[in-house]
């Protein structure tokens, strides 16, 4: 079992940044590939960002470029840097992580492939 807490989550002005954090407790952290998903009002939950076992990273089209997803094992901890923020990156985030031992590259990006989700934090970008 693993609990998620996000954190860093806030208003920022449109061209500005924010940085999220996810920290992790429970056992293996390693072993799992970590995503970040996003939600906006009346809209389906979508993929941001992944994370995998071995350090390599994939984006959804619309981010790229803009945001960095990263992990400290040591630390438990996954982070989501954005920059470049825009008024459509409005949502709230949620972390999350897949137990699903398919090995050290896989970048899962359905929500249906995450087994543990956080309480999501709100970003809000104004105009």
């Amino acid at each position: 079992q693993v609990q998620l807490v996000e954190s860093g989550g806030g208003l920022v002005q449109a061209g500005g940044s924010l940085r999220l954090s996810c920290a992790a407790s429970g056992r293996a952290f390693v072993r799992y590939p970590m995503g970040w998903f996003r939600q906006a009002p009346g809209k389906e939950r979508e993929f941001v960002a992944v994370i995998s076992r071995s350090g390599n990273t994939y984006y959804t089209d619309s981010v790229k470029g803009r945001f960095t997803i990263s992990r400290d094992n040591a630390k438990n901890t996954v982070t989501l840097q954005m920059n470049s923020l825009k008024p459509e990156d409005t949502a709230v985030y949620y972390c999350a992580a897949a137990d699903n031992y398919s090995g050290l590259n896989w970048l899962p990006s359905g929500t249906y492939e995450y087994d543990y989700w956080g309480q999501g934090t709100q970003v809000t970008v104004s105009s």
